[in-house]
């Protein structure tokens, strides 16, 4: 593999697309000016190289504000996308994530050059991989850990995620393992608080899971929120791993590149990464970051599990969208352990057989809070209705023929459908 980083865009600009691309890699050694000591061979050795420029469409107005066509320019002004690929030499920032950041994003999104820019994907030299753990589990670790083989993984959520105590929040998670769920997280509004604190809590929640497991055999996995500062999440994690927990649940873009990989290199559990924020990042076409280069940073680092939203999900991501984030944790990439993509936001039975259709994996941990929770036959109702609702998927059956004689299924179409099926 080469041993330059590449990063490829797409941007928008009142200028020619060469003029912006060349803009954009000019900041990589120097300013919009000539400097004393930035000499050619400087240049040649470190700088930016635009690696290509492949013009698409023209709009009449920026998407974003702050641009500022060519001098000398008048009257109606004229808006170029296009796709951008630049590339600096790896000896720049060697391994260094943080650092990488502020090369490919840099100051690159406030230039006035562009009406436009976001983050299409990065390519990365194989010495990131030896240098950054990875995933521990990722989708076999964690498939080793539940038991759970040939089928999706469903989890919930604990709510409501606000205001109950330690021992409520672990009488909840026995209802939800008793009901045979394979996979129980906080929210991610629910960390350390006062009124139901963390060790307290993941106690109560673990004491729960184990006594089902005894009577079962099937041992639910529990995400318990440890985001905080570094120490705070490195002294959770060993309280958790101490009282016989697996897996531990970060807010990713509260707790950044550097915080994950810490807790990677410390941490012996599974790490589900939470995105909330992605908005952020991704919501505005002409802005931010695609997630197939936001995950690739964060399974450097180690995230085992990554959320992605759901298809025909409460949220505004189109579900191509989602398709492509699931595509991407689960491509193979350094020889590490792909990470499991995360299904949630607004999902119940009615989506199964779209995101099977859609991903043609179950490689999923498909989470649904409402969907089971609040199905009329109550929590175990809501996991079997789930469970049905994907093998009719897999198997290519009509939800509705396949409720016909399964009670948990109809009622959870009756419920949820609104006429779906």
């Amino acid at each position: 593999m080469t041993d330059r980083i590449t990063a490829k865009y797409l941007i928008e600009t009142p200028l020619s697309p060469e003029t912006a691309a060349e803009a954009l890699s000019r900041m990589s050694t120097g300013t919009f000016v000539a400097v004393a000591g930035e000499t050619q061979s400087l240049r040649d050795r470190f700088g930016a190289r635009v690696e290509g420029v492949h013009s698409l469409e023209q709009v009449d107005s920026p998407s974003l504000p702050g641009s500022r066509p060519a001098e000398g320019v008048v009257g109606a002004v004229r808006y170029t996308r296009a796709e951008v690929a630049l590339s600096w030499p790896m000896e720049n920032v060697g391994t260094n994530i943080p650092t990488l950041l502020a090369m490919v994003r840099g100051n690159f999104y406030e230039m006035t050059e562009v009406s436009g820019l976001r983050l299409l994907d990065l390519e990365l030299p194989d010495a990131f991989a030896k240098v950054h753990p990875g995933p521990r589990f990722g989708v076999e670790g964690t498939r080793n850990l539940t038991g759970v083989r040939g089928r999706p993984l469903i989890g919930t959520i604990i709510k409501p995620n606000i205001g109950l105590t330690p021992h409520q929040t672990g009488e909840l998670a026995g209802q939800l393992a008793d009901a045979g769920i394979d996979f129980i997280k906080d929210d991610e509004a629910m960390a350390d608080p006062p009124h139901s604190p963390l060790a307290q809590r993941a106690r109560c929640v673990l004491e729960a899971i184990d006594s089902v497991a005894q009577r079962t055999g099937k041992r639910a996995m529990y995400a318990c929120n440890i985001t905080d500062d570094l120490d705070a999440m490195l002294r959770h994690q060993e309280a958790i791993a101490h009282a016989g927990g697996n897996c531990v649940m970060v807010s990713l873009n509260s707790v950044g590149f550097v915080g994950l990989a810490a807790l990677r290199r410390r941490c012996p559990l599974a790490i589900h990464g939470h995105r909330n924020g992605w908005g952020m990042c991704n919501r505005h076409p002409l802005l931010g970051v695609e997630f197939a280069p936001y995950q690739k940073l964060w399974r450097l680092c180690g995230a085992d599990h990554l959320h992605v939203n759901g298809i025909a999900g409460k949220f505004c991501e189109s579900d191509e969208s989602v398709v492509r984030s699931v595509a991407a944790c689960l491509a193979a990439m350094w020889d590490m352990p792909r990470p499991m993509p995360v299904l949630g936001s607004g999902q119940w039975g009615g989506q199964a057989p779209e995101t099977y259709r859609l991903t043609q994996t179950v490689d999923v941990l498909y989470i649904a809070g409402g969907g089971i929770l609040g199905h009329p036959g109550g929590p175990a109702a809501g996991v079997a209705a789930l469970r049905q609702a994907w093998e009719a998927a897999v198997a290519g059956i009509p939800l509705d023929q396949y409720a016909t004689d399964r009670p948990e299924l109809r009622a959870t179409l009756e419920k949820f459908g609104r006429g779906r099926k």
